[in-house]
């Protein structure tokens, strides 16, 4: 039922880009560290960059705990499963990095998302995987369900903050800098926004 995919080109592509939800899962080398699994939407917000690597937006919340994780080994998954349409769930496993706003590749890598404007998202940083192992499955039990539409509560929550702000909410959190773990998260304070 499962295939083995060398590339994410072709259909694989197509599928994955058109999905409005993706989860991320990461976790640290410590065999008792907690394990992360996020959701991640907002139309605009992912990009395949060519057969092997893909990128997202971090933006801005309450904690970085996929950060931390890629700081520490850069192991990641990527999973977009058909809530819609013949069903279908697509697994991109690989090593993961986070590139920071100070990092001269941001403006290059941010190109690729010419539908976002990353002022009231607070945009973080980019995160870019490499694919090592990209695998597909039936998704029989994934269940029918509906896209709407997106929710502008993140924009409407962020975009009344400046980078100065944005600071001083990073730093009040508890799991920002720091990940429940206490590895190394997001450094701070941010550097300026070149983009």
């Amino acid at each position: 039922m499962g295939k083995t995919y060398e590339r994410v080109d072709g259909r694989l592509r197509t599928f994955i880009e058109a999905q409005p939800l993706f989860f991320t899962a990461t976790a640290p080398l410590a065999g008792d560290g907690t394990i992360n699994l996020s959701p991640k939407g907002l139309k605009g917000s992912f990009a395949v960059l060519d057969e092997v690597t893909v990128a997202y937006l971090d933006f801005a919340g309450s904690n970085a705990e996929t950060i931390a994780h890629l700081r520490e080994n850069g192991r990641i998954t990527l999973m977009w499963c058909a809530f819609q349409g013949p069903p279908n769930i697509v697994r991109v496993h690989g090593r993961g990095e986070p590139v920071f706003r100070d990092d001269p590749r941001f403006p290059e890598l941010f190109a690729h998302f010419p539908d976002i404007d990353p002022r009231p998202h607070g945009l973080r940083a980019i995160i870019v995987v490499t694919a090592e192992l990209v695998r597909d499955t039936c998704g029989y039990a994934v269940p029918f369900m509906s896209y709407d539409e997106e929710r502008d509560l993140h924009e409407k929550r962020f975009a009344r903050e400046d980078d100065e702000s944005l600071n001083a909410y990073f730093t009040k959190k508890e799991h920002i800098a720091t990940s429940l773990d206490g590895l190394p998260g997001l450094p701070l304070p941010l550097p300026p926004s070149t983009v």
